[in-house]
């Protein structure tokens, strides 16, 4: 009797050295799983905070066009005004030059 249980007892030690040495090895697979994940994480972080600064400097060269375009909008309307007011002195030219072409 004594030698069957001493029997269970090295069983039951075989049994759970095996289920140790399983959870072992599970838990280094999760501890590198999780260390690849760990370098992954900070190479997003690394291209996520390049990708932010892109769209920032994207956004500041997207103001400055903005920014001259208004500009430009402006002068195309100041060139505008002027050439209408260039047309208005030219009809009055040449109005006042088939007068004199008239008189003579």
């Amino acid at each position: 009797m004594e030698e069957k249980i001493l029997q269970a007892l090295a069983e039951l030690s075989n049994q759970f050295d095996s289920l140790r040495k399983d959870v072992n090895s599970k838990l280094s697979n999760l501890e590198n799983k999780v260390d690849a994940l760990q370098i992954q994480t900070k190479e997003n972080t690394e291209i996520l905070k390049s990708l932010v600064h892109s769209a920032e400097v994207n956004k500041a060269e997207h103001d400055r066009m903005d920014n001259d375009i208004a500009h430009i909008k402006g002068e195309l309307e100041s060139i505008r005004e002027i050439l209408v007011k260039v047309g208005i002195v030219t009809s009055s030219n040449w109005n006042e030059i088939d007068k004199l072409n008239a008189i003579k």
